[in-house]
């Protein structure tokens, strides 16, 4: 791929299109052609042209085939995904900015959590934060990875959760909470509830309920398993749906290995119980994720200083 000598940067630039650096970050999400063109509601072939534009424009190759038949940025392409990203963002800003001008529209927050932090800290921020700011808030929870690009490309302005893997980090800035491990709960009631120093080895033949590929937890809770011994988990069930897992536990003899956050109240009211198993070793980082690339508004900075404010009360509780 040679771009003429006449191409000056300016002339790339003047060249690649919103619809170039869409289907590129889709792609750079997903992972796979398919998958970004089912999501940009084109044909597969339509994506993958628009890919080859892309990089006949830079001159570059962005990705490269990987594992599973999936694709891998390359170093160009990571270099090239963060200001993708910071420019999709940036122009979604100007045009929201514009918008709220016209129409004298107030302010719009849109907040991530995930499933942790969305239902025993986000209540009580949004609470405090309305008591000082009228902007209108909207709270979203779902993959984390999803999320996360949500942020990069301004869809979102925050993401309260789980330190993101750190080849999702490209463009971000996260700033650490608290620390959360692993629980594993059951009925009040369950035949092992009271086993004290339960052998977490004995959890291969037993049915679990543990997170979906796309959950930040999963890589968590695979190596818990693997490091005691637990291999295939026959017998496991893959759920994000929070009301399907705690009714699924409450009306069977199922462990559900989850974060602590998301079961706090449960395990306060006495409405779910835990196994007593060692699992200090999946403490992991807890707090907030913002686009490196994009300066905070104050109504954003109010925002996360309250989240920082009540996660800090939460933990001294």
């Amino acid at each position: 791929m040679v771009i003429p000598e006449a191409f000056t940067p300016t002339q790339q630039l003047s060249r690649i299109r919103h619809r170039h650096l869409k289907c590129f970050l889709e792609i750079a999400r997903t992972r796979k052609i398919g998958l970004a063109a089912a999501a940009l509601n084109v044909t597969q072939p339509a994506a993958s042209k628009t890919l080859r534009e892309l990089e006949e424009l830079l001159d570059a190759r962005l990705f490269e085939r990987g594992g599973k038949g999936g694709l891998s940025l390359t170093p160009a392409g990571t270099l090239f995904l963060r200001y993708a990203g910071a420019s999709v963002a940036a122009l979604k800003e100007g045009l929201d900015g514009l918008a709220q001008a016209r129409h004298r529209i107030t302010p719009l927050l849109s907040i991530g959590a995930l499933p942790t932090v969305s239902a025993h800290v986000m209540p009580k921020v949004i609470a405090e934060f309305r008591k000082s700011n009228s902007s209108r808030i909207r709270l979203i929870t779902g993959p984390n990875v999803v999320m996360l690009e949500q942020l990069r490309i301004g869809e979102l302005d925050l993401v309260v959760g789980r330190l993101p893997r750190p080849e999702l980090m490209e463009g971000l800035s996260f700033t650490h909470l608290y620390s959360e491990q692993l629980v594993f709960a059951v009925r009040p009631g369950h035949p092992l509830a009271g086993t004290a120093a339960f052998d977490a080895s004995r959890l291969e033949s037993l049915t679990l309920l543990i997170p979906t590929d796309d959950g930040v937890m999963r890589p968590v809770v695979d190596r818990f398993l693997i490091a005691n011994g637990v291999g295939a988990m026959p017998n496991a069930i893959e759920a994000r749906s929070v009301d399907f897992c705690r009714q699924y536990v409450l009306e069977s003899d199922a462990i559900w290995i989850i974060s602590r956050g998301v079961v706090e109240y449960d395990l306060q009211n006495g409405t779910l119980a835990t196994l007593d198993i060692d699992a200090s070793d999946t403490r992991g980082a807890v707090g907030l994720t913002i686009n490196a690339d994009r300066n905070p508004s104050p109504s954003l900075r109010l925002m996360m200083d309250t989240v920082a404010s009540v996660a800090k009360a939460r933990v001294l509780e």
